[in-house]
């Protein structure tokens, strides 16, 4: 799939966690993106807060497309959002804005994301303990998982 300008929030904060809007990259199932060198998965049962993780921390995620009309965070919600340096121009056009309004949005720049540091985390043998507090990475049930070899 071709990079697509999402709209991404972190939820562990309710409606006042990071977000960003930029391209972002599609596993060829759909199920994973990819964005700033995160891997985040679509929950099996996705609630009103959430439809996606991230497989290393287990924080929960709304993933969306960009609204047209700019009013991207919860009416509840607050903080900048940070707008990749290379999406803007594509970002404006979609909600026909002419500028980047700096009040509501911090303009940054994207990490390059190593799809196969993911590929080998979720293709790797695992080993469940409920007791962990610190997991590798988290299934799509959002168990804690650890590797059995070093990354």
């Amino acid at each position: 799939m071709k990079p697509k300008i999402m709209y991404l929030e972190n939820k562990s904060l309710g409606h006042h966690g990071l977000a960003w809007i930029g391209f972002v990259e599609f596993s060829k199932s759909g199920q994973t993106v990819y964005f700033n060198n995160r891997a985040i998965k679509k929950l099996k049962n996705p609630g009103i807060n959430a439809n996606h993780f991230d497989i290393e921390t287990g924080e929960e995620y709304w993933v969306s497309g960009v609204k047209k009309n700019g009013q991207d965070r919860h009416q509840f919600g607050s903080g900048k959002i940070m707008i990749d340096r290379g999406s803007i121009d594509e970002y404006l056009k979609l909600v026909n804005f002419t500028t980047i309004d700096e009040n509501h949005f911090e303009i940054v720049e994207f990490s390059r994301t190593d799809k196969t540091r993911f590929s080998t985390i979720e293709n790797t043998e695992t080993e469940f303990r409920n007791e962990s507090y610190q997991a590798t990475f988290y299934d799509n049930n959002r168990r804690k998982l650890i590797l059995d070899i070093e990354l």
